[in-house]
């Protein structure tokens, strides 16, 4: 308990000795004004005129940022390093790999066209068959919006593989 209380006596007396020792004001003032001005660089009579208040014994608390340095995306090439030819594809190697890409793509869009077939064929022109739980018209109404909503969603899959496709090399 005695440490305790002369930590705590020795924290409240070092801004000040600190203040005193390096010649700094230890005054600091607080302006208003439209950005509100925090100083310690004014003197006492120049604080009285402007009405500022001293704020001596709170923190402040001065942050200063940094701009952080970019890390280079893993297996993406580092700009800073010399270019010589090493991080190139072998253009053999990268025709089989868009080769792979559009047998890849070419399959995922023979699935979304077969089951975007099976959801047209069961939504029967927006009349689908009604289920035995759906003695309720707003139910029925509910799930043909849902089924129109999961068609259009489909459809712009498609649409979206198609256009990926567009973008690789015949």
């Amino acid at each position: 308990m005695k440490h305790l209380s002369l930590v705590l006596l020795s924290m409240a007396w070092l801004p000040s000795a600190w203040a005193q020792a390096t010649g700094t004001p230890s005054t600091v003032y607080r302006c208003p004004g439209p950005p509100v001005l925090y100083t310690d660089s004014i003197s006492a009579q120049e604080a009285k005129e402007k009405n500022c208040r001293t704020i001596e014994g709170a923190p402040i608390t001065i942050v200063q940022t940094v701009k952080p340095v970019a890390k280079p995306r893993e297996g993406a090439p580092n700009a800073s390093a010399p270019r010589n030819g090493e991080g190139r594809v072998d253009p053999a190697s990268q025709r089989q790999r868009d080769s792979d890409a559009r047998r890849i793509l070419e399959a995922e869009l023979k699935r979304e066209e077969v089951r975007l077939a099976e959801m047209l064929q069961e939504f029967n022109n927006g009349e689908p068959e009604r289920r035995g739980e759906e003695r309720n018209f707003a139910r029925y109404q509910e799930r043909v919006a849902e089924m129109r909503a999961a068609i259009s969603r489909k459809e712009s899959d498609i649409a979206a593989i198609k256009r990926e496709l567009a973008k690789l090399p015949q």
